[in-house]
């Protein structure tokens, strides 16, 4: 199988239920924000394992998994069709309330959070500041598709709750490495 078709090369692409789109359509740009997301998330764990702290061991598989999710979220968003949606890989709320617990497990060891932070540290965090910012586009996008679609409301709940997970993993990555986090200064 060749890597290139040539069936994209006049603006148009074919979603995963065979519908012929354009380019920019708004359900590419979704499932494109989520293939952009899943791939910074690549990039975290390639630095996660070069730092081999054992004190961050735990993201390593946590990421892979939210990574395999972030596949099905990107072919459910590539499907117009609802029927083919309906034999697409689901996100359940099982999948959300194991993000929640993962926040909350995060959460037991931070801080308490008076003030807002910048988004800063270590290179990690940042990297998992800039996968939330990333994650929150893929979420408007999907917000896009759910407004006239019902059936994405598990995608859009997930997208938002993996959000607020990649904050917390940022300010708890920063924590394990005891770096202090930036507040923000309004008056500056």
């Amino acid at each position: 199988m060749k890597i290139y078709t040539k069936t994209g090369d006049k603006g148009t692409t074919r979603l995963v239920d065979g519908s012929c789109v354009e380019k920019f359509n708004p359900r590419v740009e979704a499932y494109g924000c989520v293939d952009e997301l899943n791939s910074i998330l690549g990039l975290i764990r390639s630095l996660l394992k070069e730092k081999n702290n054992p004190l961050l061991t735990p993201l390593e598989p946590r990421l892979e998994r939210i990574q395999n999710h972030l596949f099905n979220v990107g072919s459910l968003l590539a499907t117009e069709k609802k029927d083919v949606f309906e034999k697409l890989p689901a996100v359940t709320p099982n999948h959300i309330h194991t993000l929640e617990q993962w926040i909350d497990e995060a959460t037991i060891e931070l801080p308490d959070l008076k003030n807002f932070i910048l988004p800063s540290g270590s290179t990690l965090a940042s990297q998992l500041h800039l996968s939330r910012t990333s994650c929150r586009r893929a979420e408007r996008r999907a917000a896009e598709i759910s407004v006239k679609e019902d059936h994405y409301e598990f995608v859009l709940i997930y997208l938002n709750r993996l959000s607020d997970l990649l904050f917390t993993w940022a300010r708890w990555v920063n924590f394990k490495m005891d770096i202090p986090e930036t507040l923000w200064k309004k008056d500056e």
